[in-house]
């Protein structure tokens, strides 16, 4: 498990949630123009936040208080990514289908995030 990563894009949940900020992205393409600055933004912007946390969470994992506390600002940031799935597909700016697996996506992150948070003397240097 952690013995062999390395680095942070070692890590599965780093490289999951970049494989799904990368789909939130294609799909917001689809947005219309007047969600630009509201709703496309958002969406990218906790999407990508969680790859962002990822990362600082890894580099201060020699501080358990500190990479447990950045993890779950990534669990943060996974929940609110789902929010806005919800808010596209309600504003049918989204097939169900599509965010749905998003969502999954999502929930598997979260899992493993908790996962971390659960046991950080796991993954300290």
């Amino acid at each position: 498990m952690a013995a062999r990563v390395v680095k942070h894009t070692d890590l599965k949940v780093y490289q999951r949630a970049r494989a799904a900020a990368r789909q939130v992205f294609e799909v917001s393409k689809k947005f219309p123009k007047s969600e630009q600055y509201s709703l496309t933004d958002q969406i990218r912007r906790c999407s990508r936040s969680v790859c962002g946390n990822i990362a600082e969470a890894w580099r201060k994992r020699r501080y358990p208080a500190s990479f447990v506390s950045k993890l779950n600002d990534c669990e943060g940031e996974a929940a609110e990514t789902q929010v806005w799935l919800e808010f596209a597909v309600e504003c049918k700016y989204i097939e169900r289908d599509a965010a749905a697996a998003l969502y999954g996506d999502y929930d598997a992150i979260i899992g493993m995030l908790v996962t971390m948070i659960n046991k950080p003397e796991n993954w300290s240097v």
